[in-house]
């Protein structure tokens, strides 16, 4: 399975992101689209980050007029929520800086242009989506374009304690913010790979300057957007902003998230660079390009247990049952010797984090338990699973047992298991037995 793997120990904002993409193989000019559209250009440079060869991508405005009657007036706009922001809040620029000059601090910085963050008109969602459709774009590009500014929508919406018919989007609507969003898409789709992933994204530490006041870092949008995300946050490794809503709500489509990096055969790399180069690591976002194993599926879950010592064989023996209704995925119930070597059980049971406190409840209910323990399991590894019906054909009449496949990411079968209710049904009524009907079952579905 080919595969797009990102290092996120640096985080990841729209620039950097657009770099790494374009590091990694990704052809540049896959991005006309969006300056045949709207007043940007794309300026692909390379530079050094702490002695790393990285790709910079800067979104200048191409049109002085853009901002429409001249100015940009970010009174009363909570950065939080300012998706546009990639290349002011995370990595290269002051972000207590607020005036309408929008003093940068590019080291490398040698381009006459403007550069477009924050600046161009503001849009409504509605706009938004409407200029998004009208683009010359692949029907996929658009369709992953469209769901990341749904992400952020909803998101500045969470925070606002409004709707997403009701955002209006500030600086998440203006050009720069289009041209990360919609460019970043235009080059995942040339890379023409078959999954992403990321490693957990390094957020940094301490605080922002926003219009509301102080906020702790990550900002309120990231944290809404994480949320919603597969892949996991981990803070530091420098008091600085290094996820951006914008890097944030992109990954938050694209990626799945993982631990570390995968078995890779690698193809192509490269380095995508924010503005900051740090005296002490460098300041990119690393891809990778290659064909992959396939994995299974990080599936997020809760462990419960309890010890009894008084609860019945029927009580006990309907758990599975019982607790299967409120959310439970497993249960287990293994025997222990308990206080005053009294013999009694403990039940484990496995399920989704939102689930916990209606299971643990129903489990105390059922077993008069007086209390539950919730342990350290993040997630669990599972298969896929898909279920084939097949027809057996014994004596001239044809019976019909389920077959349950698992298989990794790949598609690669590496278990088959006739349904035991279904053999034993048909055992039943042929008089051969259940071993039987499910190797010839589960032979049907190998062959």
């Amino acid at each position: 399975m080919r595969t797009l793997a990102f290092d996120g120990r640096m985080g990841a904002a729209g620039d950097m992101l657009l770099g790494a993409l374009i590091a990694a193989g990704a052809d540049r000019e896959v991005l006309t689209p969006v300056e045949d559209e709207i007043p940007v250009e794309y300026a692909v440079s390379e530079v050094d980050r702490c002695g790393i060869a990285a790709t910079r991508v800067e979104v200048l405005l191409t049109d002085a007029d853009s901002d429409g009657d001249g100015t940009h007036d970010h009174a009363g706009e909570d950065h939080s929520h300012s998706h546009s922001q990639d290349h002011d809040e995370g990595h290269g620029h002051d972000h207590e800086d607020h005036d309408h000059s929008h003093s940068h601090d590019h080291d490398d910085d040698d381009h006459d242009h403007t550069h477009a963050e924050g600046h161009g008109p503001s849009r409504t969602y509605a706009e938004v989506v409407e200029l998004v459709e009208g683009m010359d774009l692949p029907k996929a590009v658009r369709a992953d374009a469209l769901a990341i500014f749904e992400i952020l929508g909803e998101a500045e919406a969470s925070v606002h304690g409004t709707d997403l018919d009701g955002t209006h989007f500030h600086e998440v609507g203006a050009d720069d913010a289009i041209a990360d969003i919609v460019g970043a898409c235009l080059l995942l789709d040339d890379l023409d790979v078959d999954q992403v992933v990321t490693t957990p994204l390094s957020t940094g530490g301490g605080t922002v300057e926003m219009s509301h006041g102080t906020y702790p870092v990550p900002t309120p949008a990231v944290v809404e957007i994480a949320e919603r995300a597969d892949w996991s946050l981990q803070g530091g490794p420098i008091d600085r902003e290094l996820v951006t809503p914008t890097g944030a709500a992109i990954l938050a489509h694209i990626a799945e998230g993982i631990e570390s990096l995968p078995p890779l055969k690698v193809d192509t790399s490269g380095y995508g660079a924010g503005g900051w180069d740090l005296a002490d690591r460098p300041n990119v976002l690393r891809a990778l390009v290659g064909d992959g194993t396939g994995r299974l599926r990080r599936d997020e879950i809760t462990v419960l247990e309890t010890n009894v010592d008084d609860v019945s064989p029927e009580v006990l023996g309907d758990l599975q049952r019982s607790l299967a209704k409120v959310g439970a995925r497993d249960v287990s119930i293994v025997p222990t010797t308990m206080k005053k070597s009294r013999p009694g059980h403990i039940v484990k049971v496995i399920c989704k984090p939102e689930d916990a406190e209606r299971v643990a409840r129903r489990l105390a209910e059922a077993t008069g338990t007086l209390g539950v323990r919730e342990s350290g399991a993040g997630h669990r590894w599972v298969a896929d699973r898909e279920y084939e019906t097949v027809a057996l054909s014994i004596d001239g009449e044809q019976f019909e047992v389920t077959v349950k496949v698992a298989s990794d990411s790949d598609g690669t079968v590496f278990d088959v298991s006739a349904e035991y209710d279904d053999a034993a049904a048909v055992a039943d009524q042929t008089g051969l037995s259940v071993r039987e009907i499910q190797q010839r079952a589960e032979q049907m579905v190998r062959e």
